[in-house]
Formats: C-alpha cells, sequence, structure tokens
C-alpha cells in the first residue's frame, strides 16, 4: 500500500514520505506510550519486526493544529506499519487532525480514551471520555468522514463512578453506531481522582475476561486486548479469545521480545539474528539524527534496554548512563557500550 505524494518537496515535509511498509495486522501491536515511543525508539523496534504495528506517542489536536505539525508528526518511512494516535475531543478538530494522518501516510488513527492523567482531562481528552460516550461516538463519525484511514478507539473497561458491564456495553455500542469497527481495550478501569496515570497502570485489578466477554457479544468488531501482557504465551492465551494484542511497557523495557513476532505470530523469518546485529544497524539513523542536531541521549535512552539479561547488559547501560549526557558526545558513546557486551558464540538468538 503506496500512499500518493502531495506537492512538497521531501526535504521540506514528511508529507511526502510514501508508505510502502507491509499491510498493516492488529494482531501484535506495540502500544502508544508518552516519551516512550518516540521516531527513535520506533526505529529500533521496526529493525526487530517488520510486522508488529506500531503506535506514535498520544498528539493533541491543539499540538498539531497550533503547533509545529511536521514536528509531530515527522517519522522514517522505515517505520511503517504506523498508527497515530490523537488526544482530543472536538469533532472538527479531530477531523482536520484525522485527514492530517492520511497525508503524512500514517497507516490508521487511533483515538485516546484512555489516558487518566489530570492535565488531560482538564481538556477533554482521554479516559474521562468514556463518561461521555455519544461525544466520542461524534468524534469518531467526523473521523471517518475525513479519511480512508481506519479510526480506532483505545479504551479502558470503566472510570470510576462508571465501571459496570452495562456501561462498557453502552460505550462500545454507541462509538459502534459512528462506524468505529475497532476497539483497543486496556482491561483496567482508569481512576481518575487519587491515582497517578503510573499508578493507573498497575493499582486497578486487570479483568481480561470481560474483553473475551466484548468479543464473545461483539463478534462482527475488532477487538484487540492491552494490559500487563508479557510474555508470548500469554499473548497466545489472549488470542483465543480477541482478535489481537498490544504490548507496552514489556516491548519497550525488553525490546528483543519484538525479534520473535514475525515467526511467531506472522510466520515470517526474524528480520534479525543478534542484538549486535540490531544496534550496528541503528548507527547510521544515529548518525543521521547526530548531525540534525539531536542529543545522543535522547536517541541513547530507548536502546538502554536492548541487552536486558545478557552478560555485559549491566556495563552496556551504565556506560551510555554515564556518558551519553556529555556535550558533544557521539556515536562512539554507543560503540563503547556495545564492546562491553559479549558477541553471542552463535548469531542465531531466540527472543527471550
Amino acid at each position: 500500500m503506496i500512499r500518493s505524494e502531495v506537492a512538497k518537496k521531501p526535504e521540506e515535509s514528511a508529507k511526502s514520505l510514501p508508505n510502502s511498509g507491509p499491510e498493516p495486522s492488529r494482531r501484535f501491536c506495540v502500544a502508544p506510550m508518552m516519551d516512550w515511543t518516540t521516531p527513535h525508539f520506533r526505529y529500533l523496534a521496526r529493525l526487530l519486526s517488520r510486522r508488529a504495528l506500531l503506535y506514535t506517542e498520544m498528539v493533541t489536536t491543539g499540538a498539531l493544529i497550533h503547533g509545529d505539525t511536521d514536528r509531530f508528526l515527522r517519522h522514517d518511512p522505515m517505520e511503517y506499519p504506523l498508527a497515530l494516535q490523537l488526544g482530543g475531543s472536538d469533532p472538527r478538530e479531530l477531523a482536520h487532525c484525522a485527514a492530517l494522518a492520511e497525508q503524512y501516510g500514517f497507516d490508521e488513527v487511533n483515538l485516546n480514551v484512555g489516558c487518566p492523567s489530570d492535565r488531560v482531562q482538564n481538556n477533554m481528552i482521554g479516559a474521562c471520555l468514556m463518561g461521555h460516550p455519544e461525544k466520542v461516538a461524534e468524534g469518531v463519525a467526523a473521523m471517518i468522514a475525513a479519511t480512508s484511514l481506519p479510526v480506532t478507539v483505545k479504551h479502558r473497561i470503566g472510570i470510576d463512578g462508571r465501571e459496570s458491564w452495562e456501561e462498557l456495553c453502552h460505550f462500545i455500542e454507541t462509538v459502534a453506531t459512528a462506524g468505529c469497527r475497532t476497539f483497543i481495550v486496556h482491561a483496567r478501569i482508569a481512576v481518575l481522582e487519587g491515582l497517578s496515570p503510573k499508578e493507573n497502570r498497575d493499582i486497578p485489578p486487570l479483568k481480561y475476561d470481560w474483553v473475551y466477554q466484548l468479543k464473545a457479544r461483539y463478534p462482527e468488531l475488532e477487538i484487540i486486548i492491552n494490559g500487563g501482557i508479557k510474555t508470548f504465551d500469554e499473548c497466545h492465551e489472549h488470542l483465543r479469545h480477541t482478535n489481537g494484542v498490544m504490548l507496552g511497557r514489556e516491548a519497550y523495557h525488553n525490546p528483543w521480545l519484538l525479534a520473535g513476532v514475525d515467526e511467531t505470530f506472522f510466520g515470517e523469518p526474524a528480520p534479525v539474528t543478534s542484538r549486535h546485529d540490531v544496534l550496528r544497524a541503528m548507527l547510521p539513523f544515529i548518525e543521521q539524527e547526530l548531525e540534525r542536531g539531536i542529543y545522543l541521549t535522547h536517541i541513547s535512552r530507548h536502546l538502554m534496554g536492548l541487552f536486558h539479561g545478557q552478560p555485559g547488559g549491566r556495563q552496556f547501560r551504565r556506560h551510555i548512563s554515564e556518558n551519553a549526557h556529555r556535550p558533544g558526545s557521539g556515536i562512539e558513546v554507543i560503540l563503547d557500550a556495545l564492546a562491553k557486551v559479549r558477541t553471542p558464540s552463535s548469531e542465531l538468538e531466540t527472543a527471550s
């Protein structure tokens, strides 16, 4: 699937980047995570898996409309298949930004109805919208009218005060009536008062059975399960009941996990056979980013988990932590860190 190019020259805007990535599949997804799923992490993730569907950090409609649009939507063609996650609730603004997503070559536009932070609540963004299913439906309908891209919704199973099974079904049915066919369900409620965003990722209990029941009740909808998933064995169990799985923190902190995705979930060869090869393949991109004036630490922080659990992995992380922030730090910091990790006796590794 290749997007048509728009008028601007490649150096002028990311909008002219053609999308020639694999056909998107939500069978295995990497969750949108603020400050984590940046272009630098997504580049690493794509080296590890050609097929995992990647998501951007949440970008608010206000930032896209009133800020530096190119900066917020910038991505490398290497990252496809790639979805843009939006935060917002105004139908006109969501429609405008959904159209931008298509112009910039994204494969999907996703609406955030799950973020519990106070800051986004005050702007009617994120999980608080679960209390306003009709408003979500209006926004989804406007987005669908503005783009040919799939419009999806990522949400919780409820919020404090609105956490019943009946209310969850009402939310799903209302938004589905507006045309949404794909729901990515974080299997926890969001507690909007009294818990921090970090606590909201751990304290509310997981209710995977509710997500399974949604798929059973609405078989015509695509239901993707998210929340607390760490292993491929867990993924296989969830896939018995849902259409896809979405991993967040585990994929970030232990990115080598992604090296097993293509073979395990798509029956295709893994694109890499060792962590060393992955990092070497990333070096030209790192050099390119340094030439653009990006600080090394903005890139290197996403590499810290690559040698998780490996001999020399701690020394690798320590060397980067102690040196990447220094003025003038360059590619040599990465090379020196890599030298501290033992090269595997066999290039063939398995994802852990």
